[in-house]
């Protein structure tokens, strides 16, 4: 359900106790976005997960911070519609 505006961001405990809930991500110390670091075997599998993640990034119109290495994929999510 994409977020709208008008919605109160999440208290910090409130953040961290979802986050444990999604393996593998993080929170940033002002809890305003989660962060999740892929890592591949090579270019060509990190270029084809990039690729899907933009293509579902674009359906659902909430697009992702998105920094690519040769076999890694640091993936940045935040919300700018209640500021974090």
């Amino acid at each position: 359900m994409p977020c709208e505006g008008g919605v109160t961001p999440l208290t910090r405990e409130q953040a961290e106790r979802l986050i444990n809930q999604a393996q593998g991500w993080s929170l940033n110390d002002d809890t305003s976005e989660i962060s999740r670091t892929y890592l591949f075997k090579n270019y060509y599998e990190t270029m084809a997960f990039v690729n899907a993640l933009a293509w579902i990034a674009h359906r659902e119109d909430h697009h992702p911070d998105i920094e690519v290495g040769y076999k890694r994929c640091h993936v940045r999510y935040s919300t700018h519609a209640i500021g974090g």
